[in-house]
């Protein structure tokens, strides 16, 4: 990607299939509370796109992460075929399938904020919520057959996957990644300087990064982001700290904030951090641009 001429913000408004429920509605929150202008403030052009689910008969229904993820994947690359820079909006961290896909698989390193794992698998999931089987599908865990519907899609090595932030986990999918070569991160006082190491691991091959921010990955005193939030999470100004390690080390090739609930952020301050996140991956991502 040469020097992009802009932001291209990917609204992805579903939870599960149902459009603006629940998490679904995050992502047309941040559109209202000006997160598009922020943007501009930074002198970029900025565009909405808007993905929808084509097929009506999926609405509802949990399959449809992967006509999404699809659809997410065809934005991302007329972004980057449009050098314009992928911030995607979306209810569920599963869009991440679309987002690497488009970015580029076989040169894209992922870090992963999160406060999960999203490492189960239908085999060890309590409740086959497939987003939290994300990172596990990503890496070719399961869902192959599906995730294999998404034009383009390649699973990852775990030596370009790095998970920050997490620390609730189901007992067999944290047993799943201490096995695994995925390298974690945790939510301590120096979460910045432990994720620039880890990134120092990530192969040659690796040309470009992935941010994907769970918003939950913020400790509930900073914002109460959804029903799933965890105690124990990043301050603002260390996952503000973390961007800077990741832009420091490799060019931002795409981005998403996942997983508001704007009926759990009843005060606006997941919002606000949202905000400030996604300002902060644009600002840090428009220096290595240019």
């Amino acid at each position: 990607m040469s020097v992009p001429t802009g932001v291209d913000v990917i609204v992805v408004p579903y939870d599960s299939g149902r459009r603006d429920w629940r998490m679904g509605a995050g992502p047309l929150r941040l559109v209202e509370h000006g997160l598009p202008d922020r943007l501009r403030a930074l002198g970029l052009d900025v565009r909405v796109v808007e993905v929808g689910l084509a097929d009506v008969a999926l609405a509802g229904d949990q399959r449809s992460a992967y006509p999404l993820a699809a659809d997410v994947a065809r934005a991302v690359g007329a972004a980057h075929a449009a050098d314009r820079l992928p911030l995607v909006l979306a209810g569920n961290c599963s869009s991440a399938l679309g987002t690497v896909t488009g970015a580029g698989a076989g040169t894209t390193g992922v870090v992963w904020f999160d406060a999960h794992g999203d490492f189960n698998t239908p085999e060890t999931s309590p409740s086959g919520f497939l987003d939290g089987m994300s990172l596990a599908t990503l890496t070719g865990r399961c869902q192959a057959e599906e995730a294999a519907r998404i034009p383009g899609f390649s699973a990852l090595a775990d030596d370009v996957v790095v998970l920050a932030g997490a620390r609730d986990f189901d007992a067999a999918e944290r047993r799943a990644l201490d096995s695994s070569g995925v390298r974690l991160v945790g939510a301590g006082p120096a979460i910045a300087e432990e994720l620039a190491a880890a990134l120092e691991g990530w192969p040659e091959s690796v040309t470009g990064a992935y941010v994907h921010v769970d918003l939950d990955v913020l400790d509930a005193s900073e914002a109460r982001v959804n029903e799933y939030a965890a105690p124990g999470g990043l301050a603002l100004p260390d996952l503000l700290g973390c961007i800077d390690a990741i832009a420091a080390h490799a060019r931002i090739a795409a981005a998403a904030l996942t997983a508001l609930d704007p009926a759990i952020d009843r005060d606006g301050r997941a919002a606000a951090a949202a905000i400030a996140v996604a300002e902060q991956i644009v600002a840090r991502a428009s220096v290595g641009w240019r």
